[in-house]
C-alpha cells in the first residue's frame, strides 16, 4: 500500500454535508449548526455479482490439441514451436507494456516465459498452463492459461515496479477481451482456480493493484470482488479481524490502481504516479468519517473506486 501524503490543498469537489463537516474540521474550522449534527452517511447498496464476461474470437479446439504432446514439459520447450507462437499472435494484444523500460508486451511476457520454467499442466484433459518461476529482473514471472475445449486464451503477467505506481502489480490480458470494466469473479472459475494455484507456488501475493489489457491495448483495473470473509459451506468460520483487513487491502489496492489508470489516460505502459488533491481529500475523508472501523472504510473505498471507474467507461 502506498504512503498516503498529506495535503492542506482546498476541497475540489461536491461533496455532501457530511463530508464538507469533516474537511473543515481537518482545516480547524469550528462547526455549528445542521452541519455539525449531520447523520452519517448511509452505506451504499450491495452491488450483485456481474455476469461472466464474454470472449470474442475464440480458438478453435484443433489449433490448441497440440499442447497435450507438452504436458510436464517446459515453456522453454513449447516457445520453439511455431504453433505456440501463432496462439502466442491471437493472445497477446498489440501494445507497449513497461517492464523496466518500454517493449511490446508479446516481448515482455516471452522474456519472463524464458526464466525457471515450471512444468506445463493440462489439468482435467481440458486447461493447459505454460508458466515460469521467475524472470531475469524486478520478480518478473508470467504465463499462458488455454481453455482447450472453449478456445479462450488468457496471459498474465506479475512483477514489482520501482517507478512510483502501484506495486507489485498483476496484469491478465487478452485479445479475446472486449470490455473496460471487469472484476475478478467476471473470468472464468477454471482460469481463477489455476491463476491461484500459480501464485501460490510462485508466491505472488493474493492481495494487490490488479490490471487487465484487452484487445484495445489499454490497461484498466481488474476489481477485487472477493469476499474474504465467505468460506465454503461446513467449513469454520473466517477470523473476522483478518478477513476484513484482507477485503479493506483489497478496496485500498482497486482505488490505488483505478486513481493511477485515470491520471494516466490508461496506457499499458504508465510510469507516473501522483495522487491529485481529489484524491488526497478523499481520503482524509474516509479516515475521518470511518476512524477505525474496517467495513466502512471497506464500503466507502469500493463506491469511490467505482465512482473513478464510471468515469472513463
Amino acid at each position: 500500500m502506498l504512503a498516503r501524503r498529506s495535503s492542506s490543498l482546498p476541497f475540489s469537489f461536491g461533496c455532501s454535508a457530511v463530508l464538507q463537516a469533516a474537511l473543515l474540521c481537518a482545516a480547524g474550522v469550528p462547526l455549528t449548526g445542521a452541519i455539525a449534527q449531520a447523520p452519517p452517511p448511509a452505506p451504499p447498496p450491495a452491488q450483485q455479482p456481474a455476469p461472466p464476461v464474454s470472449f470474442q474470437n475464440l480458438i478453435p479446439a484443433d489449433k490448441l490439441a497440440f499442447l497435450n504432446d507438452y504436458a510436464g514439459r517446459s515453456a522453454a520447450e513449447v516457445k520453439k514451436d511455431k504453433r505456440f507462437r501463432q496462439l502466442m499472435k491471437i493472445a497477446v494484444p498489440r501494445t507497449v507494456y513497461h517492464y523496466g523500460h518500454d517493449l511490446p508486451l508479446d516481448e515482455a511476457i516471452d522474456v519472463v516465459l524464458g526464466g525457471p520454467p515450471l512444468p506445463i499442466t493440462i489439468r482435467d484433459g481440458r486447461y493447459a498452463m505454460v508458466a515460469s518461476h521467475g524472470g531475469p529482473y524486478l520478480r518478473g514471472k508470467g504465463f499462458m492459461w488455454f481453455d482447450l475445449e472453449s478456445g479462450i486464451a488468457l496471459g498474465g503477467f506479475f512483477f514489482a515496479p520501482t517507478n512510483g505506481e502501484p506495486s507489485p502489480t498483476l496484469t491478465i490480458f487478452s485479445r479475446q477481451l472486449k470490455v473496460d470494466l471487469l472484476a475478478m469473479s467476471q473470468l472464468p472459475p477454471a482460469f481463477a482456480q489455476d491463476l491461484a494455484q500459480w501464485a501460490a507456488v510462485t508466491r505472488v501475493p493474493i492481495i494487490s493493484p490488479r490490471y487487465f489489457i484487452p484487445d484495445n491495448g489499454k490497461k484498466y483495473v481488474l476489481a477485487h470482488d472477493e469476499d474474504y470473509c465467505a468460506v465454503p459451506p461446513g467449513a469454520p468460520p473466517a477470523d473476522q479481524y483478518a478477513c476484513q483487513q484482507m477485503n479493506a487491502d483489497a478496496a485500498d489496492a482497486d482505488f490505488d490502481a483505478a486513481d493511477f489508470m485515470e491520471q494516466t489516460g490508461h496506457r499499458a505502459n504508465a510510469t507516473a504516479w501522483m495522487l491529485e488533491p481529489e484524491q488526497m481529500a478523499w481520503i482524509d475523508v474516509r479516515n475521518r468519517t470511518c476512524g477505525g472501523v474496517l467495513a466502512c472504510r471497506i464500503r466507502m473505498t469500493r463506491e469511490r473506486t467505482r465512482v473513478i471507474l464510471r468515469q472513463h467507461s
